[in-house]
């Protein structure tokens, strides 16, 4: 058959007008990416040759432990390491890491039916809402909120309420008044603590109320517990598991990404509630293979033997806190001194806010100032004003990227001074 032959088979009016891909209306749903701006334009300047400070993203800089990387290389020599793995993760990494809940929390839980390996809570977390969520359903969420508590219930065509978490007391009165007001009630529960991006830490009264209001109105929690292990000034973060009666209504998630250094290896875990667990392990099942076994093999390795380790990862962030605390403090910017977690949530100066709102703030400090940071619009409405800054560079890094937004600053008010009169007063 020729060319001629096979096109003459076609209907005449094919091909015509533009061919469209039309996405699901559940990505049709996501606002546009708030850091997007940011991110171009950081890896635009550093092509450019500059030296960007990057406050931004809490990518941890550190490394794992050596021990921790010699039993990853050694693992992948072993040829029965390259196969599929199961989706729910090795026993003995599910064992050490219930081992370490009962250490460190008293929590006693079943390694086969109350605990589940993710590719990173951030995976765990948003298969889970697939699991629990629906159309019609309603999750409760903290405001400001990490963008995927949002989103993770939005993909899942659930909808969202948030409550913010500034006043813990308020917070637990809100969910109150949300389950007594919503119908239906809401379903869900999404708590954060030691929260990103506010730093706002609780105590564990504050989780033995939450499981009292879930058994009173029926809904499930689930706890995002990634900085359990960076804490600060003798704080020890407490589980929600270790509330009584908390393994009845919700699971919790933690990860290996902050205390350990091992974001890029996505190691997370799933603990608590046995059904909500036999659901994630569901979907779980239909979506991925399971967790490349040597690096399961070296996160054993780094939770039985590297405790010492985190304690001093833990320093290292107290440190870097100080620095740029007292930096910030220096410049006159309030900031809260946060007990957990690498981030610090530093309120934007009123004169600024007078005259920009919180993105084109970050924007300006990326541009002018050669330093990048979070705007806390980008964590919803109730961050607008702030600035979320990680802790990922030294002290000396962090002193200096105080002096470059210090700069950028006074250079901006001079040139706000010589542009304004007293009949052009400053505008946002």
């Amino acid at each position: 058959m020729n060319h001629s032959d096979n096109n003459s088979s076609v209907p005449a009016d094919s091909g015509d007008g533009e061919f469209r891909v039309e996405f699901a209306s559940r990505v049709q749903r996501l606002p546009p990416y708030m850091f997007g701006r940011i991110n171009n334009t950081l890896y635009q300047k550093r092509r450019a040759g500059h030296d960007v400070i990057d406050l931004g993203m809490g990518n941890p800089s550190d490394p794992p432990e050596r021990v921790v990387m010699e039993k990853m290389v050694e693992a992948t020599y072993d040829e029965r390491n390259h196969g599929y793995s199961k989706s729910n993760g090795l026993l003995n990494l599910r064992r050490e890491l219930t081992s370490k809940y009962f250490r460190k929390y008293g929590v006693r839980l079943d390694p086969d039916s109350e605990a589940i390996v993710c590719l990173g809570s951030k995976e765990g977390f948003s298969h889970m809402c697939l699991a629990l969520m629906g159309p019609g359903d309603t999750a409760m969420i903290p405001a400001p909120y990490f963008p995927v508590h949002m989103y993770g219930v939005v993909l899942a065509a659930g909808n969202v309420v948030a409550l913010e978490v500034a006043d813990s007391e308020k917070f637990l009165q809100n969910i109150a008044y949300t389950c007594q007001h919503f119908y239906p009630r809401p379903k869900l529960l999404i708590i954060n603590y030691p929260h990103n991006p506010s730093t706002v830490t609780v105590e564990q009264d504050f989780f033995t109320e939450i499981v009292k209001l879930a058994k009173r109105y029926n809904f499930m929690v689930i706890s995002d517990f990634a900085y359990s292990d960076v804490a600060f000034d003798g704080y020890t973060p407490p589980s929600f598991l270790a509330s009584p009666g908390a393994i009845d209504v919700g699971v919790e998630f933690t990860t290996m990404s902050k205390g350990y250094n091992m974001a890029g290896w996505r190691v997370g875990f799933c603990t608590g509630n046995r059904e909500m667990i036999r659901g994630l392990a569901t979907i779980k099942g239909y979506y991925d293979y399971g967790m490349f076994q040597a690096i399961q093999i070296a996160a054993i390795v780094a939770l039985r033997d590297t405790e010492a380790a985190i304690e001093r990862q833990s320093e290292i962030y107290r440190t870097r806190r100080d620095a740029l605390l007292d930096g910030l403090h220096r410049i006159g910017w309030e900031a809260a001194t946060p007990r957990a977690g690498m981030f610090v949530w530093a309120k934007v100066p009123e004169k600024w806010l007078q005259r920009m709102n919180t993105l084109d703030f970050a924007m300006m400090l990326l541009e002018d100032g050669d330093v990048a940071v979070s705007p806390g619009s980008g964590f919803g409405p109730t961050g607008e004003g702030y600035l979320r800054m990680a802790l990922v560079e030294n002290e000396n890094r962090l002193r200096q990227a105080v002096r470059q937004i210090s700069r950028c600053l006074e250079r901006r008010e001079q040139d706000y001074s010589s542009a304004a009169t007293p009949t052009t007063p400053l505008t946002k």
